[in-house]
């Protein structure tokens, strides 16, 4: 039997009031403010991460060219008979031959911590291998959003899985309590047009792979597809879900043993990639709103929210900071310095697979560097 979700409460709000006195409390003065991009420079939040552009001459060059994924029919299926998944990131892709075994090749678009899905621009190869997929999973909700436009450039008739739409948080996302999945969208129903929702949506943390929950409901919806698309191996695709469930439930007795000796706890995360699986363990997100969403947006963190931040790495509350080494800027660089200074534990979490890692691997080394770091 799969995982049924159940209701969870929602992320905390972090800090929302000012604190002016942290202009004398730092020694920074009246003046901090005015000369605040003078000291800093202009667009000081951004993504490391470079995207990757391709021009429309290689476009026409590459149309006819199968490059490095596998050779697929027009149903989807390799020259092995295997179903061709594509999936948009790296992350999905593990979850994807984790499910599929040897019945599936998977080809992931994002493989490198270099690619940042938010800003990747999709080459003709890319197109290529959607039209040839007989699977795509994508996270949605704006994150990967190069898939939707990879889907109609490419004609795919392939149906397509949205990882956000097992999120319980996602806006308009049904019940899945009866362990049934949610009917994956066929690519002819994927267009949308501009403002339907599938932009970045505010207030809703996208970064899902990082919540247990939504994984075991995505790895149900995963086999069930595949099920479809190859009848043949369905108990193979089930053993292979539930198998994989299991581990999840691994990683979700270690989140509960964090939570068992340090819930409440209060930590810092420079964006809101981990904040999943950190609820999941009990503990307090305490950053400032607009700290950690200015960073995720590639903007300015307000000075005065700076401040804020400053002050409260200062005031011996937080027992962790966790950064995201992908994105950056001057402000996360200060309150990492900041949090060091203090002998506050600063700890990565990434976007992407690290090298060798699978799904489950990491996700566990994720929870011991944190178990760690509250133990330091």
């Amino acid at each position: 039997m799969f995982w049924t979700p159940v209701a969870r409460e929602g992320s905390d709000a972090g800090l929302g009031r000012r604190m002016p006195s942290l202009r004398t409390s730092y020694g920074l003065g009246a003046e901090f403010e005015n000369d605040y991009h003078q000291r800093y420079g202009v667009g000081m939040t951004r993504r490391l991460l470079a995207p990757v552009v391709l021009g429309a001459a290689s476009v026409l060059a590459l149309a006819g060219c199968a490059g490095g994924a596998p050779a697929s029919t027009a149903s989807g299926a390799t020259d092995g008979g295997k179903v061709a998944v594509v999936a948009s990131t790296d992350v999905y892709g593990s979850i994807a031959e984790a499910v599929g075994g040897d019945f599936v090749d998977v080809t992931s678009i994002i493989t490198s911590p270099t690619q940042d899905p938010h800003e990747y621009e999709a080459s003709a190869q890319d197109q290529l291998t959607l039209k040839n997929a007989g699977l795509v999973i994508e996270n949605g909700a704006g994150y990967d959003s190069f898939m939707e436009a990879l889907v109609e450039a490419s004609g795919t008739t392939a149906p397509v899985i949205s990882a956000v739409e097992y999120n319980h948080d996602y806006p308009g996302a049904e019940s899945h309590d009866d362990a049934s999945p949610a009917p994956s969208e066929s690519a002819d129903d994927h267009a949308h047009d501009e403002g339907d929702g599938h932009d970045h949506i505010e207030g809703f943390n996208e970064h899902v792979w990082y919540d247990p929950h939504t994984v075991e409901d995505l790895t149900a919806a995963i086999a069930s597809k595949l099920g479809e698309l190859a009848p043949d191996h369905v108990a193979d695709f089930n053993a292979n879900a539930e198998a994989f469930t299991q581990q999840i439930a691994g990683l979700e007795d270690s989140l509960d043993q964090i939570k068992a000796k340090d819930a409440g706890q209060k930590i810092f995360v420079t964006e809101p990639v981990p904040v999943y699986l950190t609820t999941a363990a009990g503990l307090d997100n305490a950053t400032p709103n607009e700290f950690s969403e200015s960073v995720e947006e590639g903007q300015d963190v307000p000075p005065a929210t700076l401040l804020e931040s400053l002050q409260l790495l200062d005031s011996g509350e937080i027992r962790v900071m966790i950064v995201n080494p992908q994105t950056g800027g001057a402000e996360v660089t200060q309150v990492q310095n900041e949090a060091k200074a203090k002998n506050i534990p600063v700890i990565e979490f990434t976007e992407t697979l690290p090298e060798g890692q699978t799904y489950i691997s990491w996700m566990q080394s994720n929870i011991t560097a944190l178990s760690d770091a509250l133990a330091a």
